[in-house]
């Protein structure tokens, strides 16, 4: 029997239905399972929306508003997509796990679009909107990924700066 291959999605604490409301589509779960996914787990933060659990053979769509820690969540997937929170963005680099981030395009002053494309300039990570993720995961490819370095919190910090334009 096949391991079972999961696409973690989180919003951290915010509230960002659109990604929600995608990650959950008919659609894109359609895709998941076309790239042999079986279960899609949404942790939705403070989000109104709410979307419809699935529970068909072979496939699964559940989700939570919040734990205390989404470790385990992230080392159980095969697959993250994220919001471009730096804390789910380091996170999910230092687990290792493949990473699409997709950008709020509603937030003003979107630092988060510059985080996630430097993030992407240096092969970390992919970036998405909701409008073109479906897009991104038929071109998924994470074996081009490269390993964040792991360890020196300093590195990170550095490059936050150089991504923000502070240094």
């Amino acid at each position: 029997m096949k391991p079972k291959k999961t696409v973690f999605v989180t919003v951290g604490t915010t509230s960002f239905d659109a990604l929600v409301q995608v990650a959950s589509s008919r659609q894109l779960c359609q895709q998941f399972q076309a790239l042999g996914y079986s279960k899609v787990l949404l942790q939705i933060g403070r989000g109104v929306y709410e979307p419809e659990p699935v529970s068909k053979r072979g496939f699964t769509v559940e989700y939570y508003r919040y734990k205390d820690s989404i470790a385990e969540d992230i080392k159980n997937a095969s697959l993250i997509i994220s919001h471009a929170g730096a804390g789910s963005v380091l996170e999910s680099l230092g687990a290792g796990k493949p990473l699409i981030v997709v950008i709020n395009q509603l937030l003003m002053g979107n630092h988060q679009m510059e985080l996630a494309y430097q993030l992407y300039l240096d092969g970390h990570l992919l970036y998405a909107t909701c409008c073109n993720l479906l897009e991104v995961l038929s071109e998924l490819d994470t074996a081009k990924l490269k390993p964040f370095p792991p360890g020196d919190t300093s590195k990170f910090s550095n490059f936050l700066d150089k991504a923000m334009g502070l240094s």
